[in-house]
């Protein structure tokens, strides 16, 4: 009941348009109606398909409106992002899909020997194809945000490195915002037989199926921030924390408080900008410093008030005092400044950018469906 207040108050916030009666969700650009009528045509001339999805959500990141052309097709699901998603669950969601007979590899985009394993998979579905056929098409598609563009760059250099001929070739265009890449285009990854990679743009569902579902996308930066609102996100996510208990697993955490040293009033102010990945900025010692002990701030801040928490969690009022008291306590954890008239709104980017960092752990928001494991 406590979380079903929460998602009921979500429907009536942002651009998106939630429907009161919890119906679909409708946000669907007009460049991304295009863009799935041209995937669509081009799913028809693919011998293989990449569907990438981000592995915190393996379930509410799929592109639901072409699931039924994607699951006639050789396929295979790369859950991007592991290294952010709890590894245990993410082996229960990869066992699941083994149990439906569809390949799944958990990857990581940024890293090189992750993509190889990928490509090896792609090459060995291909296997039955290559022989018969001189030009093979792999086509990769997801939702915005799920690494689509980084997996693209990783192949791109890969195959750099093997054919030096096509190092001039261009790269795909990767941005920290959801549906930043427009055009399709491809990028050959090998010779005899040829196999062409073809990148997609970020395309995300006309309509998101439920109200979790599109808070779910809003929490993993699949949907734009504005669109939902970081303060209707950030409640969200404390629900689901509060819901599973998290913070009291952070009960370790209390002994380090007593060990932090005081931070300097000469400190910059902090930006969360400065967690979002950025390959060109490396952190220094102070700087890592600093993120550690506003991480150990917010995760005493939130065992404590959950420890101390009397009420209950399945109350939707009691689980709305919670989260308004966890946001007063997250305000002087992350240090922001008591009378500041937009103090709310930081709250909310600061922690959501913690969360998506990977600064507050690892987790897999969907649940994993029942199924039987067959030996």
């Amino acid at each position: 009941m406590g979380m079903r207040g929460i998602l009921k108050k979500a429907v009536e916030v942002g651009e998106m348009g939630f429907n009161k009666e919890g119906g679909a969700i409708n946000w669907f650009p007009g460049h991304m109606a295009a863009a799935t009528r041209a995937i669509r045509n081009r799913l028809k001339l693919s011998d293989l398909v990449i569907e990438v999805r981000d592995a915190r959500i393996p379930f509410s990141s799929a592109h639901q409106d072409l699931q039924c052309q994607l699951s006639a097709k050789r396929r295979i699901i790369a859950l991007n992002k592991k290294d952010l998603a709890n590894p245990n669950v993410l082996n229960k969601w990869v066992r699941y899909f083994d149990s439906c007979k569809q390949d799944c590899l958990p990857i990581n985009a940024h890293s090189r020997s992750s993509v190889r394993k990928l490509l090896e998979l792609v090459k060995f579905k291909l296997k039955e194809v290559i022989s018969r056929e001189p030009t093979l098409l792999v086509m990769v598609v997801g939702v915005p945000n799920v690494g689509k563009s980084a997996l693209i760059n990783s192949i791109h250099q890969i195959a750099s490195a093997t054919f030096p001929a096509q190092e001039k070739m261009k790269r795909a265009t990767v941005g920290p915002l959801p549906g930043v890449t427009q055009d399709i285009a491809g990028y050959k990854i090998a010779h005899q037989p040829s196999i062409y990679v073809l990148d997609t743009p970020g395309v995300l569902v006309p309509s998101i199926p439920n109200i979790e579902t599109g808070l779910k996308l809003a929490l993993a930066g699949s949907v734009k921030d504005s669109v939902v609102g970081e303060d209707r996100i950030v409640q969200y996510l404390l629900a689901v924390l509060n819901s599973r208990g998290t913070p009291l697993q952070w009960k370790h955490v209390t002994n380090q408080i007593e060990e932090i040293a005081p931070i300097s009033e000469d400190k910059p102010s902090y930006n969360p900008k400065d967690l979002r990945p950025n390959r060109k900025r490396v952190l220094n010692a102070s700087d890592v410093l600093y993120v550690k002990d506003i991480v150990t701030e917010v995760q005493h801040a939130l065992y404590v008030t959950l420890s101390e928490f009397s009420g209950n969690m399945e109350d939707e009022n009691d689980l709305e005092w919670l989260i308004e008291h966890q946001f007063e306590v997250l305000q002087k954890a992350l240090k922001i400044p008591h009378k500041s008239s937009e103090a709310r709104l930081m709250v909310s980017k600061k922690f959501l950018a913690l969360f998506r960092a990977g600064k507050l752990g690892s987790f897999v928001l969907d649940d994993v469906p029942v199924f039987n494991l067959v030996s």
